[in-house]
């Protein structure tokens, strides 16, 4: 079916639920990879700064100082000694120098390629190798050690003034790194600013992304799949007719065409049920009237057969009677031909007889008697056994039934009538040089172990294989009424009353020694999966 046939409209232009998800998570992503570079940025600036201003140029001050520190000791030492002509106010003089030289290296190299602090250093420098040149190394020099003597006005006087030159320039060095010192604590905290600024705009950035998301997930998703929600409930709440629509992203409008054909599918299928259930109603009605004819008929059926019974056994017992009587009162004046033909007639009403009843006893397999009780199979064979009594004992047939049979659910009369049939089968088409010989086992069907697998064997003159079918038929007979008796029920009688248990019957064409029939009962549900019986031998004499 067309999509387009469900009223909806295709639109494959638009993205699908997860292509949404995906074009949110990457500008998420881009956002965050963006962020992360700006802050990477931010923080390696922060550090920079913040190690440029603690590891250098804090330490440069503190070096400046030590550097002034070394040159007012040099001439404080230089004008002591002049004063005091003594050895050991040279001491601070010479230490400002060492100490001068050290703080001067360390502070080369902590202010590094800053050009103006550079500077800086280099004029105190060589300011300082001035003063010693032209003041401090010639005064010290004109110092006789022992006699303490006087500076005069003009010396100190070029001295002070070379010395104020020098502090000068450290002055001007002073706060050159003051000014640095100063530039880096605002370089850091607007580096710093920057930082939070940034972040803070990246939180914002994600909250309002986040925003963005839920109304779209809102839009996109929710509200197409509440409308398609209650479509579905309306259909399902009997308004076939609903045509389903939808919208949002394209696998959701895809979900509703689906839906949509679903519902024109089931439409179609309610149709043709219905459909269907006025033509199953006809029939069921048709059925009821012919369940009620065949009841009405099956009465009179049974009322017929019941009357035939009588109607047509009155004439033969009339009928016998009178060949009887014929025969006693005529018998002297009568040739053997003559009480033949009596004979013959009286013995035709009797097997009339038999086979009336034989018929009457087949047509009331589980129409009469529809017991269904716990039957004691074992019972139903004593039952039997007491009815074949007089014909196992004229024979001398020996019989093997297990220690026990089970229990099945069905109708007893006629389970005992099935052993009897089997039981005197083998006794009535027993081999004319053996003594009959009867085994009877039980066992779980290998293939169905809640059913019961029977078999009765015998060592007599055996069915061929041609015949394992026909035997089953009603009135087949395999041999002549001279040879064995009977009407031709029995073993059709069998197989009805095994197949009303809901069992099966044949015969085992694999024995031949003998006959086998085989039939199956299904168990009792009380009865639960057991090993087969052991067999013994009962000698029936």
């Amino acid at each position: 079916m067309d999509r387009r046939e469900t009223g909806t409209r295709w639109s494959g232009s638009r993205l699908t639920v997860q292509g949404w998800f995906h074009l949110a998570l990457s500008v998420m992503v881009l956002l965050v990879v963006v962020g992360t570079v700006v802050g990477a940025r931010l923080l390696s600036q922060t550090g920079d700064t913040s190690d440029e201003l603690a590891d250098r140029v804090l330490p440069a001050q503190t070096e400046a100082y030590r550097l002034q520190s070394a040159l007012v000791n040099q001439e404080t030492g230089v004008r002591g000694y002049a004063i005091a002509a003594d050895p050991q106010f040279l001491e601070p003089y010479a230490q400002g120098k060492r100490d001068e030289t050290r703080s001067a290296a360390r502070l080369r190299r902590l202010i590094g390629d800053h050009a103006t602090l550079r500077a800086n250093l280099d004029a105190v420098g060589k300011q300082a190798a001035d003063w010693r040149r032209t003041y401090a190394e010639p005064l010290v020099a004109g110092v006789t050690v022992g006699r303490p003597g006087k500076i005069d006005a003009a010396t100190a006087e070029r001295g002070k003034k070379a010395f104020d030159r020098l502090r000068a320039l450290v002055a001007v060095q002073n706060t050159d790194l003051a000014r640095a010192v100063r530039d880096g604590k605002d370089r850091l905290e607007h580096v710093r600013t920057q930082r939070t600024v940034i972040l803070s705009a990246m939180v914002a950035m994600f909250l309002l992304t986040g925003a963005v998301l839920a109304v779209l997930i809102r839009l996109l998703v929710a509200r197409p799949l509440a409308e398609l929600r209650a479509s579905s409930r309306r259909v399902a709440r009997g308004d076939f007719g609903h045509v389903i629509t939808g919208g949002g992203p394209r696998d959701l409008t895809a979900l509703a065409q689906d839906v949509e054909y679903m519902r024109l599918q089931i439409v179609t299928e309610l149709d043709a049920s219905r459909d269907q259930q006025e033509n199953l109603a006809r029939q069921t009605a048709a059925l009821d009237d012919q369940a009620v004819e065949l009841r009405r008929s099956n009465a009179e059926l049974e009322q017929f057969a019941y009357v035939a019974s009588h109607d047509l056994q009155e004439p033969l017992r009339k009928v016998a009677s009178f060949c009887q009587l014929l025969e006693k009162r005529y018998g002297d004046e009568l040739d053997d031909r003559g009480r033949q033909y009596i004979d013959f007639a009286v013995d035709g009403a009797k097997r009339m007889q038999v086979l009336i009843n034989d018929l009457l006893t087949f047509s009331r397999v589980g129409r009469v008697n529809d017991a269904r009780l716990p039957v004691d199979l074992d019972e139903a064979l004593g039952r039997a056994l007491t009815n074949l009594d007089t014909a196992l004992t004229e024979t001398g047939a020996r019989l093997e039934r297990p220690e026990e049979l089970p229990e099945v659910v069905g109708d007893p009369m006629l389970l005992a009538m099935l052993w009897q049939n089997l039981v005197g089968n083998a006794v009535k088409f027993r081999h004319a040089d053996r003594t009959p010989h009867i085994r009877i086992t039980c066992d779980r069907h290998p293939e169905e172990p809640d059913t019961w697998l029977l078999t009765v064997t015998d060592n007599g003159i055996g069915i061929p294989q041609e015949f394992a079918e026909k035997v089953f038929v009603i009135f087949q007979r395999l041999h002549g009424r001279d040879a064995y008796g009977g009407t031709g029920i029995g073993l059709a009688l069998c197989k009805k009353i095994v197949e009303y248990h809901g069992g099966q019957i044949w015969i085992d064409t694999a024995h031949s020694e003998g006959t086998r029939f085989r039939f199956t009962l299904p168990a009792s549900p009380a009865e639960k999966p057991a090993a087969p019986h052991d067999t013994d031998e009962k000698a029936l004499t």
